[in-house]
Parts: structure tokens; C-alpha cells; sequence
């Protein structure tokens, strides 16, 4: 079991190095939610299951869904030329 948690904590690391070294903000909300996958995957590893399901909806879907809809609202906020400086 040490082996499987070893492993999952190594590539959760990779995962969060994926997420933080993507440039663009909408990729980034899908490397996101993959990385709530990967937590959530995690969690079950070490027995903790009620911690899983809660980061599965919230960073999983919750939060990747809130910066989508951020970043569309900016999109349309710039192409409209509302943009405040």
C-alpha cells in the first residue's frame, strides 16, 4: 500500500506542476479539474473517503467551471471594449 501512495503522491505532484506551468487560463481549467481527479483518486487511497467525494465535486467540477466562466466573461468584456485600466 506504502507503494500505491508513493506512486499516486508522485504523480499528483507532476499534476500540479502541469497545471501551474499551463500558460493558457481555459487549459488551465481543464488541467484543473483533471488534477481534482487525481486528488480525489488520492484521498480514496488513504482512506478518506468523505474528503474524496467533497474534492471530487468541488475541484473537480465547482471550481474549473467558476474559471471558465471568468474567463469568458473577461473575453467578452475585452472584445466588447469595456475593458477598464
Amino acid at each position: 500500500m506504502i507503494i500505491v501512495i508513493t506512486v499516486l503522491l508522485t504523480v499528483v505532484l507532476i499534476g500540479a506542476a502541469v497545471v501551474v506551468f499551463t500558460r493558457r487560463p481555459a487549459r488551465q481549467a481543464v488541467t484543473l479539474g483533471s488534477y481534482g481527479v487525481l486528488l480525489s483518486v488520492l484521498f480514496v487511497a488513504v482512506q478518506a473517503p468523505d474528503v474524496a467525494l467533497s474534492q471530487l465535486a468541488v475541484g473537480t467540477a465547482v471550481v474549473p467551471l467558476m474559471v471558465m466562466l471568468a474567463v469568458r466573461k473577461i473575453s467578452a468584456l475585452r472584445r466588447s471594449g469595456r475593458e477598464d485600466r
